[in-house]
């Protein structure tokens, strides 16, 4: 301790040296005379105690202590203490912002209780499908905010040294840009090929309908083509995609030859299950006929065509597993064009054999051809383009699959390496899908035996598959896109048990995708006769128009549909598939028992329309169910006031918007007439009006969804 003050002690005239310190320095007073500052006296001089060694005590604390209970160490032992706080070494380079100051990932709109969340832009960045399509061969760097920062920071906080020798530049790279545009160039990648699969398989059922017409042939054709699909997806397809495939991509990581033996097993055992099926399949097309529709299957001429049909279609089952399975294995490998862009050859192929059909025969108008009066040749031509259409697309994947060093060796050695585990996961994935498939077994019977009694183009089970595929079309384009951007971040927050980061996300992707979803859905509302009248016009105008109801009548259904999709995903996040199952077996069940309501009250004319209208009734109770669910998995809070307020204040855009352009579509159509023309005009004048007043009355009614969207479209255009 520092001895106290004494004015007399140590300093002398001038500032003299005290006796063990440094000598003070002396202090200028007010009139400028040095004068001593009693608060600096002695400041620096060291404890005079410190001389004498450890044993030394001042008096006081020498009659206190006990020495026999706390004896001093012996001389020599004592070590000096260490410093209490010590500066830590200074960097050897400046500090990088672009590691301490990282740009924050973009927050969803709403609050949040997990901060801060998101994806991490320098690693992944989830884009919508038109950004992915036009940005794909840009290769940006990534945003820094903090790059002047950071050069201010290396020029000041690094001592200059001498100017050493200037860096050889390195190659530049033959491809790419890193890691973010390799995932943007796979990702568009595997997005345009999407979009070029939907669009030909667009084509192909135009062309399809304009072959065979929406009557009982097109009919008896569509269930052929449909049933082997349906046997997949119920034996093999559902528990491949759910179960078989993520044990495929943890093989391919885990194991010391790649996963290549575990793929070839499960190759061999796909292979050989789908060729028992196919085999057994084809014995047995007349049951499988009667199953789908006893209708055709009572009329001699027709159950004919569809067993010659389905005999033909049915050895597909084998390519479509083969070719799921060697598309995932493309994917473990990071080739994910493959899988997405071959489809487009089957859809090719058979818009040629279809073209070609036409070409002979003439388009379903002109040739009135029907199920007793199709050649032989042309149910041949039609199987055989069918069947190779599936082995163009298999085979395709095989130059893929050698270009990743990957050869396929037959192995029967399945036991004992895990395969049989897995089969029991996929027990609620094939219950799933064998309740969906029971609903859609009992529309197909109900369809085909409506359009039968009707008598007509358009009113059977060819012209329900047609207008679902048109209503389909922005589910898969816009609600999938938007759900994948945010699933990743849905399943890390369920990880992290945050049902509020929960919450948020799926509120976002509802009432994101409902700014196009809503009015879409009135779109076909108020357009859906013009929109059919003109795809649809080479297979009649009554089956055109009839298609055009029954588009009509699926529309609305769409809004359901889509937050049906959603909803699940909350489930799926929290690898909770018993619920998803259940509340399937609940829409089949309504919407089967909805569907033959339809068709014992309505007259047959207008029964395929009410079950297209059932359908989108039995997506509403199921949205109905599992909100309740999920808003009890989430502790209550599902943001519901915020989605019913956004879905309600589009739906009362949307309504005005269908009135003014249906009405002006539909007087169009009485003045021009329900041809192709016609139909044009109707369809771009009304839908130019519908959008333009939808949009006005969503910005005058402030919806911060929609004035969103327009605000990244402006700045997309540079406005």
């Amino acid at each position: 301790m520092n001895a106290p003050y004494d004015g007399d002690r140590g300093q002398g005239a001038g500032g003299a040296a005290s006796p063990g310190g440094p000598p003070v320095p002396p202090d200028p007073g007010r009139d400028g005379s040095a004068e001593p500052d009693p608060y600096l006296q002695h400041a620096y001089e060291d404890d005079p105690y410190r001389a004498y060694g450890l044993v030394a005590q001042d008096p006081v604390g020498e009659a206190l202590y006990d020495r026999a209970a706390h004896p001093p160490p012996p001389p020599g032992t004592y070590q000096e203490p260490g410093p209490l706080y010590q500066q830590p070494p200074a960097a050897p380079h400046a500090p990088d912002p672009r590691i301490w100051a990282q740009t924050p990932p973009p927050e969803p709109a709403g609050p949040s209780r997990h901060l801060p969340y998101g994806d991490r832009p320098a690693t992944t960045q989830f884009v919508g499908v038109d950004d992915l399509v036009t940005r794909a061969s840009d290769d940006r760097q990534e945003p820094d905010a903090f790059a002047h920062l950071f050069r201010d920071q290396e020029g000041s906080g690094r001592p200059p040294g001498p100017p050493g020798p200037e860096p050889v530049p390195a190659p530049a790279p033959a491809k790419g840009g890193g890691k973010v545009s390799g995932l943007l160039k796979s990702s568009a990648v595997m997005a345009a090929g999407t979009l070029v699969s939907r669009l030909t398989g667009f084509v192909r059922s135009l062309v399809i309908t304009a072959a065979l017409g929406a009557a009982l042939l097109g009919d008896s054709f569509t269930i052929a083509y449909t049933l082997p699909t349906m046997i997949y997806i119920l034996t093999v397809g559902g528990g491949l995609n759910s179960v078989f495939v993520p044990q495929l991509v943890r093989a391919m990581k885990d194991d010391a030859d790649g996963g290549e033996a575990f793929a070839n097993r499960l190759l061999t055992l796909v292979m050989v299950a789908l060729g028992l099926i196919v085999a057994a399949a084809v014995l047995v097309a007349p049951v499988l006929i009667q199953l789908m529709s006893s209708t055709i299957a009572d009329d001699v001429a027709a159950n004919s065509v569809a067993v010659t049909f389905a005999r033909y279609c049915l050895p597909t089952i084998f390519f479509m597993g083969v070719h799921v399975v060697m598309g995932q294995i493309l994917n473990a490998r990071g080739k994910f064009g493959a899988m997405m862009w071959t489809p487009v050859l089957n859809n090719i192929v058979m818009i040629i054999t279809f073209g070609l059909f036409i070409w002979v025969y003439g388009t379903s108008a002109e040739s009135r051809m029907g199920v007793d009066t199709i050649p032989p040749e042309g149910v041949r031509l039609l199987g055989i383009g069918t069947l190779l259409g599936l082995v163009v697309q298999s085979l395709a994947m095989i130059p893929y699959l050698r270009e990743t060093g990957f050869r396929f060796r037959p192995r029967f050695d399945w036991k004992g390496h895990g395969l049989g585990k897995t089969v029991k996961l996929a027990k609620w994935t094939v219950l799933f899908v064998l309740a969906n498939q029971a609903g859609v077994l009992v529309v197909t019977q109900l369809a085909t035996a409506a359009g039968k009694l009707a008598d007509k183009d358009g009113t059977g089970f060819l012209a329900y598959s047609n207008a679902q595929l048109i209503w389909g079309m922005p589910q898969a384009i816009i609600t999938v896109s938007v759900m994948a951007a945010l699933l990743p971040r849905i399943s890390r927050a369920a990880h992290d048990n945050d049902p509020g980061a929960v919450r948020d996300d799926i509120s976002q992707g509802l009432r994101n995708s409902a700014v196009a979803i809503v009015p879409v859905a009135f779109t076909f509302l108020a357009l859906g006769l013009p929109m059919c009248t003109l795809l649809y016009a080479s297979s009649g105008a009554e089956a055109a128009r009839s298609m055009g109801f029954i588009l009509m009548a699926f529309a609305l259904g769409l809004i359901p549909y889509s937050v049906q999709y959603v909803v699940l995903r909350g489930f799926y996040a929290y690898e909770d598939t018993r619920t998803p199952f259940y509340n399937t077996v609940i829409v089949a069940a309504v919407n089967a028992a909805a569907s033959a309501l339809c068709y014992v009250v309505l007259p047959a004319r207008w029964a395929v329309v009410g079950m297209a209208f059932s359908y989108g009734l039995a997506y509403a109770v199921g949205v109905g169910v599992a909100w309740r669910r999920l808003r009890n998995r989430l502790g209550g809070d599902l943001d519901g006031a915020h989605i019913v307020r956004t879905y309600a204040r589009l739906c009362m855009a949307a309504v005005p918007a269908a009135l003014l352009g249906g009405g002006v579509g539909f007087a169009i159509l009485e003045l021009l007439g329900t041809g192709a023309g016609g139909s044009l005009v109707a369809l771009v004048f009304g839908g130019v009006l519908l959008m333009g007043v939808f949009f006005v009355a969503a910005k005058k009614m402030r919806i911060e969804e929609v004035n969103g969207l327009v605000g990244m479209v402006r700045g997309r255009l540079g406005r």
